[in-house]
C-alpha cells in the first residue's frame, strides 16, 4: 500500500511540473556542450545549481591597467571537442567585478570577465570568473546566473541540447542590474 502511494505522488508531482513547464521552456541537462564564441570553441559544460557565477578555465592571468581601467590578460587553452584540436589565446579583457569567494581553505579573488557562449540556439553574454580548471573534468561551469537565462535543468540527464549558434542567432545580453552578490 505504501509503495502505491509512493507511486501516486511521484506522478502526481510529474503531473504539476508538467503543467508549469511553458511550451516555449527549454530544458537542459547537467551536462551540455557549449561554444565559446566568437572563437567557436566547443566544450563540455556542467551546469552547477550550487555556484552562483559560472567559470572558466583561464591560465597566467594577471591583472592590469590600461587608460585608468581595469582590465585582465589571460590565457585560454581548450580542447575543441568536435575536432580535438586544442586552441590557445591569450586574451584582454576589461574587468567587469572581482568575486571574493570564502571556503575552508580560506578565501580567494578571481576576476570576472563578460563573454559569449553558445547553447541551443542561443548566444548568452554572461559573466565568467577566470579559474585554472586544468584539473576538473569541465573547462566551463554555468552557475545559476546563466542557468536561469537558459531555461529549465534536468539534473537526470546529459546533452539534451547542440549548439547551434551563427550570425542570426538570438543574443541574450547581459543585465547589469542583476544582483551581484558572491558565490
Amino acid at each position: 500500500m505504501m509503495r502505491i502511494k509512493h507511486a501516486l505522488a511521484a506522478g502526481l508531482g510529474v503531473a504539476l511540473l508538467a503543467a508549469t513547464v511553458q511550451a516555449d521552456d527549454r530544458v537542459f541537462g547537467w551536462v551540455e556542450k557549449a561554444i565559446v564564441e566568437p572563437w567557436g570553441v566547443e566544450v563540455k559544460a556542467k551546469l552547477d545549481s550550487g555556484a552562483l557565477t559560472s567559470s572558466l578555465d583561464a591560465r597566467d592571468i594577471e591583472r592590469f591597467t590600461r587608460d585608468g581601467e581595469r582590465w585582465v590578460r589571460f590565457r585560454l587553452k581548450l580542447e575543441d571537442e568536435e575536432s580535438g584540436e586544442v586552441f590557445s589565446e591569450r586574451l584582454e579583457l576589461p574587468l567587469y567585478r572581482s568575486l571574493r569567494l570564502r571556503g575552508a581553505g580560506g578565501t580567494d579573488r578571481r576576476p570576472v570577465v563578460l563573454m559569449k557562449v553558445c547553447l541551443g540556439d542561443t548566444i548568452y553574454e554572461e559573466q565568467f570568473s577566470l579559474r585554472d580548471r586544468g584539473d576538473m573534468n569541465y573547462p566551463l561551469l554555468l552557475g545559476r546566473r546563466t542557468i536561469g537565462h537558459l531555461g529549465l535543468l534536468d539534473v537526470r540527464e546529459t546533452f539534451l541540447s547542440e549548439p547551434l549558434c551563427d550570425d542570426d542567432s538570438p543574443l541574450v545580453e547581459h543585465d547589469p542590474d542583476e544582483e551581484e552578490v558572491d558565490d
